[in-house]
């Protein structure tokens, strides 16, 4: 990223489009962190055939943590300070599915990223975003779309 590619996005937006902004935003990143959380902790060398699918998941996750971390800076926000809650609660879940075996792995796989799509949606259109922003969101979208298709495929091979 070049420092061409950061705009100050606050400008001109009134009160009540900011507060749209700040909670879909922050809703974006606080997922995010979670999701990351979720598969890092169900990596396991007991599952050798799972390890590179959940490593370049939680790649792809913490990708979008920097998206929306840049684009919070951008609007002139920050981070809330209770995203370690998420972080937690990623950490739960991953813990917990990796201990229940490959389904239970796939299984929180699907429900994070059906989750995941629907905020997509809903936040998508929960703001007035500029362009660049809006792209950003899609993009990050189709990213999970493509996630839950796979564990989806995963698990009914299985």
């Amino acid at each position: 990223m070049l420092d061409k590619d950061v705009q100050i996005r606050s400008d001109g937006l009134s009160v009540s489009d900011m507060n749209k902004v700040r909670k879909a935003l922050h809703a974006l990143h606080n997922l995010e962190i979670m999701a990351t959380n979720i598969y890092r902790c169900q990596i396991s060398d007991s599952m050798p055939e799972l390890k590179i699918d959940l490593i370049a998941a939680m790649k792809n996750e913490m990708g979008h943590i920097q998206d929306f971390l840049v684009k919070l800076f951008e609007y002139g926000l920050k981070p809330v300070w209770y995203r370690w809650i998420f972080w937690m609660a990623g950490w739960i879940i991953g813990t917990f599915s990796r201990f229940g075996g490959k389904k239970a792995i796939l299984r929180a796989g699907i429900w994070t990223e059906s989750k995941a799509v629907r905020h997509y949606e809903e936040l998508l259109h929960a703001a007035p975003w500029d362009q660049p922003t809006a792209e950003v969101i899609e993009k990050d979208r189709q990213d999970e779309c493509v996630h839950l298709n796979l564990w989806k495929t995963l698990l009914d091979e299985n």
